[in-house]
């Protein structure tokens, strides 16, 4: 682990940091339920900042998936999602075999937040998650370690988890940080207090970039910038679907002049980060690392994401050869998990179904 990267750092209550920096583990692919490779790969997952072509192809791609448009054909879509189901069941139906293929490991959780803990919502800053859906993640984290990797900003997601037992990796991992006490899974480990960014010299960049982009959306209605700390994101949610192509080159157009930022897509959003080497599936990895599960036969991660960006954790734990990938999605898309869920609701069933899980087995245990 390069250790330029781990910065000591003071955070308020609530949010102080226990993060134990630890070597990586070797590359040995086991306890892992295999991924359906996908047939095909027409997402475009990455925006190039010149060519007029690769902005068209975008807004096809946006067209092309957008529900409104499987909506129009409904017997397609039907065919088309039965189709997709079948290569990734639903976690709920395959709940047995997902728990039987944990036995003998520690499970790890991570959790993306939008479209995951949270329903999309127009306006991102209402992006609240439930009193219930809150419980059960409580309960999660009591259970199991557990984190939440999302695009968001950490004070962001936090306010709208407020739960301080967590892992939060904010900036699509680029900023991570631990609970307020050392982690009771590692009990008998040290730890130390810091705070991993590895993108910090990044930040005067973000920030002028951000302020550029908020003027040059001001004439694109419905568009909403958001300053994610380490990355920006420009929503399109509420920007009439005539516009988007108008709007993407209006980003474009500011991120010429910075070479060392990248322009990447997700749902309904334009995600601008630094070009280094870091996703959500290198703070995944990270994170295992620094919770000391660096053998990789005795940890079952378990990751749930609804986004492109969350593809780079799936695939990371195929490439580790251990644990399983959840997309969270009522419609069919290319992805690298193993198992579906449709909407947050499904996703608190089953992590309640988790808990209850864990709770009945270490019942029997005494």
């Amino acid at each position: 682990m390069p250790h330029q990267n781990v910065l000591v750092s003071d955070t308020k209550p609530g949010m102080d940091t226990a993060v134990m920096v630890a070597q990586k583990p070797p590359a040995v692919p086991r306890g892992y339920i295999p991924y359906p490779y996908p047939r095909s790969r027409r997402v475009l997952k990455n925006l190039e900042i010149n060519g007029e072509q690769r902005i068209n192809a975008w807004v096809d791609s946006m067209r092309a998936s957008s529900p409104t448009n499987a909506k129009s054909s409904p017997s397609l879509a039907e065919e088309q999602y039965t189709s997709w189901i079948l290569h990734h069941p639903s976690a709920l139906d395959m709940f047995e075999q997902i728990v039987d293929a944990s036995k003998g490991k520690q499970i790890v959780m991570f959790l993306d937040y939008d479209g995951t803990l949270s329903p999309i919502v127009d306006d991102p800053d209402r992006a609240f998650m439930s009193d219930l859906m809150r419980q059960t993640v409580r309960k999660l984290a009591r259970c199991f370690p557990s984190a939440i990797v999302t695009g968001r900003c950490i004070d962001k997601v936090y306010n709208f988890v407020r739960l301080a037992e967590l892992y939060y990796a904010g900036s699509h991992g680029m900023d991570i940080k631990g609970p307020s006490k050392s982690f009771k899974f590692n009990k008998d480990k040290e730890s130390e207090e810091v705070v991993f960014q590895p993108a910090s010299e990044f930040l005067p960049m973000i920030d002028e970039v951000y302020q550029q982009l908020v003027e040059k959306s001001k004439s694109t209605p419905g568009a909403k910038v958001e300053n994610n700390k380490f990355c920006i994101s420009v929503h399109f949610r509420c920007v009439d679907e005539k516009k988007w192509g108008e709007l993407a080159q209006k980003v474009r157009s500011v991120l010429k002049e910075y070479p060392k930022l990248r322009l990447t897509q997700g749902r309904k959003v334009l995600e601008i980060r630094p070009t280094i080497k870091w996703d959500k599936g290198m703070a995944l990895e990270f994170l295992l690392e620094s919770l000391g599960f660096a053998n990789l036969t005795d940890v079952f991660p378990v990751y749930i994401g609804d986004d492109k960006t969350d593809e780079d954790a799936f695939k990371k734990l195929r490439d580790r050869g251990q644990g399983v990938g959840i997309m969270v999605s009522k419609f069919p898309k290319d992805t690298s998990a193993s198992y579906s869920l449709q909407e947050p609701n499904e996703v608190m069933d089953f992590l309640q179904r988790l808990v209850e899980w864990k709770q009945v087995r270490t019942r029997s245990r005494v």
